[in-house]
């Protein structure tokens, strides 16, 4: 807890629920009144330890959430994360610097309890750098204009043996969560997904204020039977002045862990009678959609951005956590404002593993951590960055040797919004 101006920033207590959803209703300019539902809803998996508010004179007016999340990094090792969210600050009170510290008492805790890394979704960009945070993945999403990608309209299944059946939300349950977690296994800037997901997701569970309409959901079974990819869409309703079908199917999410699995689910939302159009949803920018098509062209980028930012606050055990293709050694001098991952490390790194540790050595870059962050994951170039002025170079070529070791040929993607 601390108070300053006035103002505490603390943890918030149960009966402080209804107040801090009133802020952060008003702070996402949604509309402030609170049912007493939407207060046992949040209540039922806010940690209130790990809730903050910031009241002035007892009415809240900043917030700030964080929940304890497993991030995906190069290799498909998992790390522990502190995933934030829900963070505000009401209009009256801005630039009094009630995120700074909210922020600062989050990381700090996170730190201590181990976390390799915190997470977050930015609604803003400029926000997140001066705390540390680096974009680390970018989201994409396509339209795809059906009558040009060349595809057969007459489709009626893959040809690879495996089959796509429509299910129900109760199957989606069953089956998405292994399916997600073979996904977190292989693909860089996947976060977790708790029961709570798969059953607001699926309307097994409907959080008050929001309406819920069902969307249909496909699965793709490989020629042995095995779920290797799960969509779920819906569709509007839209037909031309000469009684033409002009129906765009949206897809709310899509995962597969295999390319023959993506394909088939694309191919079978291509094919749907009616539909003319195909909104991806967010996907990773090299995405496969495009080259699926006959001609990529009908594929058209409608908004890309960046999506993850993450933080790192255990500078040895986030570069020992992930692998790397070739092998190299690099000194990194790190700054942070904070002070939570500032210092001198040597990466020692190779196919077979990694060895991080503090050092005396002269350094290879310069770089702060938010840097760093964005580099983790192989999304960002040391060699593009060093251009811009945000990394330095203390020994000449050391970006690219960064590059050779931290890039990755896939680019890292989040298929969530937490």
């Amino acid at each position: 807890m601390s108070r300053r101006d006035g103002i505490d920033v603390r943890p918030i207590t149960e009966t402080e629920i209804p107040d801090w959803i009133r802020a952060l209703n008003t702070g996402f300019l949604r509309s402030p009144a609170v049912s007493e539902q939407e207060t046992a809803d949040r209540g039922a998996y806010m940690l209130l330890p790990r809730t903050l508010g910031a009241f002035d004179a007892g009415r809240c007016v900043a917030t700030f959430r964080s929940f304890p999340q497993q991030l995906t990094t190069v290799g498909g090792a998992h790390v522990p994360a502190e995933a934030i969210t829900n963070v505000s600050v009401t209009a009256t009170h801005r630039r009094r610097g009630l995120l700074t510290r909210m922020m600062g008492t989050a990381l700090t805790a996170a730190k201590e309890r181990g976390d390799v890394v915190a997470t977050l979704i930015a609604a803003e960009y400029p926000i997140y750098g001066r705390y540390g945070f680096g974009p680390a993945t970018t989201a994409t999403q396509w339209t795809v204009e059906v009558p040009r990608t060349g595809l057969d309209r007459r489709w009626s299944g893959p040809a690879d043996g495996g089959r796509i059946d429509l299910v129900d939300g109760e199957e989606v349950r069953k089956t998405g969560p292994e399916l997600h977690a073979r996904l977190s296994r292989t693909q860089p800037g996947v976060v977790s997904r708790v029961e709570r997901w798969w059953q607001v997701n699926t309307g097994a569970l409907k959080p008050d204020g929001t309406t819920w309409t069902e969307p249909f959901y496909a699965v793709y079974r490989s020629a042995d039977g095995e779920v290797e990819g799960l969509v779920a869409y819906k569709s509007d309703d839209n037909w031309g002045d000469a009684k033409q079908p002009l129906n765009t199917a949206t897809v709310k999410w899509l995962i597969g862990v295999t390319p023959a699995a993506e394909r088939a689910l694309w191919h079978y939302l291509c094919s749907i009678d009616w539909i003319t159009k195909v909104k991806t949803g967010w996907r990773a920018p090299d995405d496969l959609l495009p080259d699926f098509l006959p001609d990529p062209r009908a594929a058209r980028i409608t908004t890309q951005a960046d999506w993850l930012w993450v933080r790192i606050l255990d500078v040895v055990r986030a570069m020992e956590a992930r692998t790397y293709a070739g092998s190299g050694t690099l000194v990194l001098d790190v700054t942070d404002g904070d002070g939570l991952s500032a210092g001198r490390y040597r990466l020692d790194a190779g196919p077979d593993g990694a060895v991080c540790a503090p050092t005396g050595q002269s350094a290879d870059l310069t770089l702060d951590v938010r840097e760093l962050s964005a580099l983790w994951l192989g999304e960002a170039s040391a060699v593009r960055l060093a251009a811009l002025g945000r990394v330095r170079e203390e020994r000449e070529g050391a970006a690219s040797v960064a590059d050779a070791l931290l890039r990755t040929s896939r680019r890292p993607w989040c298929p969530d919004i937490f």
